[in-house]
């Protein structure tokens, strides 16, 4: 299929071809007067030296206000047995950390959900602005890597497993 003149640089356009692009699912999660977070499938790792990640999140989500304020964030590597858990940090207005969400506050306060692949803590160094969003970049501090399964993945709109 052909881009249509109208299709090109907008919105749809965008959208569609990240449809294809399958991508790793993380929770990213904050401490404000009360816990937030969200699915994520932006998560990037930018550097070793100093270990650095990004993520966007949009400006007008229920986590933002949190995030925007927040000086440290959980990452969280969804496992393919977690796609409810995905499901439910995706859905606006759910109560996120509600059972059957297992979590625990973490390093800095953190909240830290339970059963992931693994996780990391980390600093905010930077919030960019781009578009509808902002790119945060956060050093890590803390975290665990020794989760058992394999990834959750998001694909063509819907949550998916590794095929061998």
């Amino acid at each position: 299929m052909t881009a249509s003149p109208a299709d090109l640089g907008s919105p749809e356009l965008l959208r569609s071809v990240f449809r294809r692009h399958a991508a790793g699912v993380a929770v990213i999660t904050a401490q404000g007067a009360r816990p937030a977070g969200f699915t994520a499938t932006s998560l990037t790792s930018v550097a070793a030296e100093p270990p650095l990640v990004s993520f966007g999140v949009g400006t007008g989500s229920s986590s933002w206000p949190v995030l925007a304020g927040a000086e440290h964030v959980g990452v969280h590597i969804l496992g393919e047995h977690q796609q409810q858990l995905a499901a439910t940090f995706a859905r606006s207005g759910a109560d996120r950390f509600a059972p059957p969400t297992r979590w625990r506050p973490g390093p800095h306060g953190v909240p830290v959900l339970e059963d992931v692949l693994a996780w990391l803590v980390c600093r905010v160094v930077a919030r960019v602005p781009a578009g509808d969003h902002r790119v945060v970049l956060a050093e890590v501090v803390a975290g665990d890597p020794t989760g058992d399964g394999r990834p959750l993945l998001y694909h063509q709109g819907r949550f998916n497993a590794l095929r061998d």
